[in-house]
């Protein structure tokens, strides 16, 4: 039974250090390359990483490959009347860009602009914001099931939630994050979608369903408390739902890749019928051809699959073999 319970607690640490490291770390990549975009200039092509919190700019930052690629983009900035159509007229290869260093998630954007798709922040409004207060959610769930006894565990559950819980009621009401998030979403929205009506109910829809998640996971932390309280094999599921990151993961990055590829619209100067985006391999969508594969992170999110559910194998069989154990 120790053996066991030190197994169990190591497998849990392992898991809460992957834990972390996997909010910070990319988890999805996608890149789009095309005869204009040459590889000498563009290696990865157009390329964008995912991370829980956000999309971040997946091109190279500094080296020869830079350098070539804003040769090969610089523009006058007088003439942004004149931009480029990248799907229109594939072989012009000069359009606006920062000569500082390449922002794919900016491009990504100007490419998707050309077929009436959102631009890229609009996805995931209340996800991504609110990522790392799931995270604390999971992380104290780990915690709890590596402690082999009821009151330890349900000390660590107390403790743990209420301190998740107060961090995301100062950090998102007091301090302002959401209605700064609210703000910046509608702005980023508004960069080709010029419609202030509509963009206002979208900023308002963000922001109530944002209470409604924060108020809901408070909720289900008390949830928590009382099932490990009431219930022995209640404790299984905190290994269980945190195992399930990586398929949590796929099916919120499919919606959403779904949402972007059905709801085009009319600002489009090139028709582009409604589309499922490819979720895992290759793809292609007009003269582009699109790759979107797992990266690093997605990898410590199965390493945590694996851990917890061995976890929950070892202390489901300690509670078949200990029915009086608590």
């Amino acid at each position: 039974m120790e053996k066991q319970n030190r197994i169990v607690a190591g497998l849990s640490l392992v898991s809460l250090i992957c834990l972390i490291v996997a909010y910070f770390a990319p988890i999805w990549w996608v890149s789009l390359t095309a005869p204009n975009y040459p590889e000498d200039a563009f290696p990865d092509g157009i390329r964008i990483h995912f991370h829980f919190d956000g999309v971040y700019n997946g091109c190279k930052a500094a080296g020869k490959g830079t350098r070539m690629a804003n040769e090969v983009i610089q523009k006058d900035l007088s003439h942004e009347d004149e931009r480029w159509n990248p799907i229109l007229d594939p072989q012009k290869k000069n359009f606006d860009m920062k000569a500082e260093g390449l922002d794919c998630v900016h491009e990504m954007n100007t490419i998707n602009h050309y077929v009436g798709m959102f631009p890229i922040a609009s996805g995931a409004p209340v996800e991504k914001p609110l990522a790392k207060f799931f995270f604390g959610f999971f992380g104290v769930m780990l915690l709890a099931f590596a402690v082999p006894r009821k009151k330890p565990r349900l000390l660590v559950l107390g403790a743990g939630f209420a301190g998740v819980a107060a961090w995301m009621l100062v950090d998102q009401f007091v301090m302002g994050r959401l209605d700064a998030h609210v703000a910046y979403y509608m702005t980023e929205t508004a960069t080709f979608f010029n419609e202030p009506d509509k963009i206002k109910a979208w900023g308002d829809t963000v922001s109530s369903v944002s209470k409604l998640v924060i108020f809901g996971l408070i909720a289900v932390m008390a949830v928590v408390i009382a099932g490990v309280a009431k219930l022995r094999s209640f404790q299984l599921l905190m290994a269980l739902v945190p195992a399930l990151l990586p398929v949590f993961f796929v099916i919120t990055y499919s919606a959403w890749l779904w949402f972007f590829g059905h709801n085009m619209h009319p600002w489009g100067a090139f028709t582009v019928k409604p589309f499922m985006p490819t979720v895992f391999g290759e793809g292609k969508v007009a003269q582009f051809s699109t790759y979107s594969y797992p990266y690093w992170g997605y990898g410590l999110l199965l390493v945590i699959f694996v851990c917890m559910m061995l976890a929950l194998l070892i202390r489901r069989k300690q509670l078949r073999e200990n029915p009086e154990q608590e």
